[in-house]
């Protein structure tokens, strides 16, 4: 049976049509700046680098040129030549020439990759205030770095810090500015995650109306996202609803302060929505390299990748599962007591036994477990032990209250 043809989906009531777009993966980059993540081995980095060519992601972000990351970005960039990698590289800077002299020297010493430079420069009037410029400077910054850029051939992706909070005449000059002036690309970033999805939606509109009315059409726009209100992930959605090309976003949302919309999330959505045609069955893997290389754990309760994701201990959860299985509908099994399906990411649903379980529980576990799953008194010595234990068994507890029935 077609388990969807039991469901309603509420989610395509009065939905926009959205398009496929590109993702900029910030991971190595944005994501290296959280304070606390420990900095990973450039063999780990090589690694990121093929977990995201498995899952279809086109362009990368893979460090800060002028800093220490100098060394493992040209061990990166020539792993792609190596490999062959189908990737853009990405290499973020800031609105000075000397950083743009840097990636003009990496595109020398490797010629065949499309070296981008994501050059980065604030523009909030409260920034300028704290940083005692003028707007006239910021205007000068921008066209003296890009016409370099773009008479010394580097590609240039031209990025606003804090447009969320920016006014509606500020980004239309500064954008149309840059682009005349040669960038490629723009980026709308909302740096310290201010945006709400109304916000996102409304200024990935403006923005493209500015630069459709100056005449630049095929300039591509992209969506840079914070989580400092939690809205990250679902700002990436609000952005491709208004006319995003491309959507950044780092593996566990790891970034600056709260972080970076999670580019995880944001692929499993993406899946779900047939807005992502790559296989995602390795994305656990990603998600578990960066976690253990970058000391981020993965919260429990963490959609999809969390060790609760797709385990209960409750007795009517329980019951459902097991008995869709028992009817050989695993596809029911996996979706009626979760929106993702578990196999979609390589995972499966896992029952476990604890103080609300039933003799459901109990039969999934031995059954799971290599025992007869209608043993009525192995059952019953479980739950008597699980019922007054005030917590989820382990599997090695459980295994010694069965060897002893």
């Amino acid at each position: 049976m077609n388990p969807k043809e039991y469901l309603h989906n509420w989610n395509a009531v009065d939905a926009p049509a959205l398009k496929r777009v590109e993702i900029d993966d910030e991971t190595l980059r944005d994501g290296l700046q959280s304070p606390s993540v420990t900095h990973p081995s450039v063999e780990v980095k090589r690694k990121c680098l093929r977990y995201m060519v498995d899952l279809g992601i086109q362009r990368a972000d893979i460090g800060l040129p002028m800093s220490a990351q100098l060394s493992d970005i040209r061990a990166l960039l020539s792993t792609i030549v190596e490999e062959n990698l189908p990737i853009t590289p990405g290499l973020a800077v800031r609105t000075v020439i000397s950083d743009f002299e840097t990636v003009a020297k990496l595109r020398d010493e490797f010629p065949s990759l499309p070296i981008k430079a994501n050059a980065f420069l604030a523009m909030s009037r409260l920034r300028m205030w704290a940083e005692e410029w003028e707007w006239s400077q910021v205007l000068d910054r921008a066209i003296s770095s890009v016409a370099w850029a773009k008479s010394h051939g580097v590609p240039v992706m031209f990025v606003t810090e804090d447009t969320t909070r920016s006014r509606p005449d500020d980004i239309r000059s500064l954008y149309t500015l840059a682009v005349k002036e040669g960038a490629a690309e723009v980026c709308i970033a909302d740096t310290v995650g201010d945006a709400l999805p109304s916000g996102a939606r409304a200024i990935v509109r403006f923005v493209r109306g500015a630069l459709d009315e100056a005449g630049f059409q095929g300039v591509r726009i992209n969506w840079h996202g914070h989580s400092d209100r939690g809205m990250g992930l679902v700002n990436c959605l609000a952005a491709i609803e208004g006319g995003a090309d491309v959507v950044h976003g780092t593996i566990l949302g790891i970034g600056e302060r709260s972080g970076n919309a999670q580019l995880d999330l944001l692929l499993v959505n993406l899946k779900l929505l047939g807005l992502w045609d790559a296989p995602i069955d390795k994305l656990g893997a990603y998600v578990e390299a960066v976690s253990s290389s970058t000391g981020i754990g993965v919260p429990l309760n963490y959609p999809v990748f969390g060790k609760d994701a797709f385990r209960t201990a409750t007795g009517v959860h329980a019951a459902a599962i097991v008995k869709a299985k028992r009817r050989g509908a695993i596809d029911v099994a996996d979706l009626v007591y979760s929106s993702v399906p578990a196999s979609l990411v390589g995972r499966q649903q896992r029952i476990d036994v604890g103080p609300l379980s039933g003799k459901w529980c109990a039969s999934a576990w031995l059954e799971a477990n290599g025992y007869r799953g209608d043993d009525e008194e192995r059952i019953a010595k479980i739950l008597e032990v699980a019922r007054g234990s005030g917590r989820t068994l382990e599997s090695t507890e459980l295994h010694a209250i069965v060897s002893g029935v």
